[in-house]
C-alpha cells in the first residue's frame, strides 16, 4: 500500500488511482531562463522514475 502526504489534510492518505490498474501524471515543462544545467534533466529523470515505479 501506498501513502501519500495530502498537505490539504495534514496527514498521510493511501494512494488510490482514479482508474484502477492505471496511473497518469501531469509534468510542468521547462521554465528555462539561464544556460542549461544538469538540474534541467533531472526533473525528467526523477518523475520519469516516480511513473515506473507507480
Amino acid at each position: 500500500m501506498l501513502k501519500i502526504y495530502n498537505t490539504l489534510a495534514r496527514a498521510p492518505q493511501e494512494f488510490i488511482p482514479i482508474e484502477p490498474g492505471r496511473v497518469r501524471l501531469y509534468v510542468c515543462g521547462l521554465t528555462v531562463f539561464v544556460y542549461c544545467h544538469l538540474g534541467h534533466g533531472r526533473v525528467m529523470v526523477v518523475f520519469d522514475m516516480v511513473v515506473r515505479w507507480l
